[in-house]
């Protein structure tokens, strides 16, 4: 694997370091510097431009991989609006592609630039391929002209791409945003869920959902910057039958 970022050459040494202090003290779920949520069996992360290339074979060989906290998914932003592609998607989902993590993209939704455009941009930077997870369309601002036009927009945006695909999008939003602009509209309801809830033991929401982005403040030898940190509300199995086949 070849990568041109110098701040990933010290990941070994970094990883010897934490080895050793995992050894010694063994913190159940404080890892990666927070508090991880309880009875959950599969932890994933979320980038994008701001956590730079990523060496993921260090992810995969973290000393916690055989515990509770191994990572086994990653969502990286692919695109934004309908003409930005995030500078380091490209080398981070072939490098990825070439670890046991299962890999998946998502698109950032600007509301008042054309849905149909920003699914084309998605489209022609992401290609999917056996094993990855569904695409995800990222939905945290309302913009103008407000909540209705939002949602017919973000349905031309979804049936585009689950048409190309064959497979059906998933929405991500934080929970407020989510429960006062999403959550009115029965179409919406009917798609996959992954939710933003920063710092709680449980998420109160009584929909059905499928990721939990329950921290932006994870810590990963190898990224200077902090993570977003997840959990899957199921098994490996399931994991992998939610991916393309």
């Amino acid at each position: 694997m070849i990568l041109k970022n110098r701040k990933l050459q010290g990941c070994g040494l970094i990883l010897l370091l934490i080895a050793a202090i995992y050894l010694i003290i063994k913190p159940e779920h404080r890892i990666f510097g927070i508090g991880m949520p309880r009875g959950y069996e599969l932890h994933g992360i979320d980038v994008s431009r701001y956590q730079d290339l990523i060496d993921w074979s260090c992810l995969e060989s973290f000393p916690g991989s055989k515990d509770e906290v191994k990572i086994s998914f990653a969502f990286i932003k692919a695109t934004e609006g309908r003409s930005i592609q995030d500078p380091f998607f490209k080398t981070n989902w072939e490098n990825i592609g070439r670890t046991d993590i299962i890999r998946g993209a998502y698109h950032y939704f600007i509301p008042t630039r054309s849905a149909s455009e920003q699914a084309r941009n998605f489209i022609a930077n992401v290609k999917l391929g056996s094993g990855d997870l569904p695409p995800v369309l990222d939905i945290e601002v309302l913009g103008n002209p407000g909540a209705t036009k939002l949602r017919e927009n973000i349905k031309i945006w979804l049936k585009i791409v689950e048409k190309h695909y064959g497979m059906k999008p998933i929405i991500y939003s934080y929970i407020d945003f989510y429960e006062k602009h999403i959550l009115v509209d029965e179409d919406l309801r009917k798609y996959p869920l992954w939710i933003a809830h920063y710092n709680q033991k449980k998420i109160e929401l009584e929909e059905s959902w499928l990721f939990w982005q329950h921290s932006d403040r994870g810590r990963i030898p190898g990224i200077d910057e902090k993570v977003d940190f997840n959990v899957f509300n199921g098994n490996m199995d399931q994991l992998k039958s939610l991916c393309k086949k």
